[in-house]
């Protein structure tokens, strides 16, 4: 049945893109869930705590724990929201800074070379399908 042969295909994808993403932070002093932190805040700025945890798919509990660790490792800088007590703002420090661009760099060769493999047109295909897949999550 091509259900099993699909979820197959899915858990091994994950695996070696999770074996992939360990292998990069393995001797970074930082978590795999922190680097993704780093990604996201990287990628969009200033963020706030509660549009972060939203974008990892993460509570704002399991948030917090993280971005606290980063911001004792000096990877992250938080702030209080001036306009409102309760929220906060986080943003990458130098530090952060740089070991985001290391990170992003590499997924820049991994992308080039999916889109050596497939080509331009069905590299586009594919990660348009992505984008609508990660939707439906």
């Amino acid at each position: 049945m091509m259900i099993e042969r699909y979820s197959q295909i899915l858990v091994e994808f994950f695996e070696r893109m999770n074996s992939w993403e360990h292998g990069i932070v393995a001797d970074r002093g930082i978590s795999l869930p922190q680097m993704h932190l780093l990604e996201v805040v990287g990628n969009h700025g200033q963020i706030r705590m509660k549009d972060l945890a939203s974008r990892m798919g993460v509570t704002t509990g399991t948030l917090t724990v993280m971005a606290h660790r980063l911001v004792t490792k000096g990877y992250l800088v938080k702030e209080k929201d001036p306009e409102d007590n309760r929220s906060s703002f986080v943003t990458l420090s130098v530090k952060g800074r740089r070991e985001y661009e290391m990170h992003h760099h590499l997924h820049g060769h991994l992308i080039e070379e999916i889109v050596s493999f497939l080509g331009d047109e069905r590299a586009a295909s594919f990660f348009k399908d992505l984008e609508e897949i990660r939707e439906l999550m």
